[in-house]
């Protein structure tokens, strides 16, 4: 390669070599900010999951409370009732895959199903049928909260399952990343080392003339 086509390609990848590196980097935070909120998603779902399932024992907890207290604890009950509702309106905004959407219907339809029975069972309490409340809460109550905190359970390893594959999607990005990064450095020490060579021969070749000059007039 002659020393102008060495300064050309030299000048060429000075100029690319940043809008390369500018590219590739932009390209790089996009895609791990992408990562990175689906990470976070996954991370919310995962602790939205987790509420469920320990709000299930909550509310089936505080049942057993209130029927075997004469009633004493139904608002602790109530509450947990409501806690239970939120995550659940949550959950609705925030769950979008096909299996997510499977288990949390299967989990209110089940929880609804608790809720009536539930009433029966208060109203029994209310109305001196104590044998008929116990009988309500420890028999179908517990089916139901059985078949809740299973539910319940499968949503959460679900969850969990994804935040993972997120986890490791994220870290595979990132470590693409670096690579192209590295990459793009060692180009970048490639038109150094071009740049240093073609230098070199400029300077050489103005040596050889000015000796070639002084020759010729002495």
């Amino acid at each position: 390669m002659t020393i102008t086509a060495k300064l050309y390609l030299a000048i060429a990848l000075t100029v690319l070599a940043p809008v390369l590196t500018i590219g590739v980097a932009l390209q790089g935070m996009s895609s791990l900010g992408d990562s990175f909120d689906e990470v976070q998603d996954r991370s919310a779902r995962r602790a939205l999951a987790l509420d469920l399932k320990f709000g299930v024992t909550d509310v089936n907890g505080w049942q057993t409370a209130w029927g075997y207290d004469d009633g004493r604890s139904r608002p602790n009950f109530e509450s947990a009732v409501a806690d239970f509702r939120r995550d659940l309106r949550a959950a609705e905004e925030q769950f979008s895959d096909p299996e997510e959407l499977q288990l949390l219907e299967e989990l209110e339809t089940v929880f609804e199903d608790f809720m009536r029975l539930d009433e029966e069972a208060y109203a029994a309490l209310l109305a001196g049928r104590e044998g008929e409340t116990k009988s309500i809460l420890l028999g179908p109550e517990i089916e139901n909260f059985e078949s809740m905190a299973g539910t319940a359970e499968r949503l959460a390893a679900y969850e969990a399952r994804a935040a993972g594959q997120t986890e490791q999607d994220f870290d595979d990005e990132r470590d693409a990343a670096r690579k192209r990064l590295i990459a793009l450095a060692l180009g970048a020490a490639l038109v150094i080392v071009l740049l240093l060579l073609t230098a070199g021969d400029i300077a050489r070749l103005a040596l050889e003339g000015d000796r070639r000059r002084r020759d010729s007039d002495a």
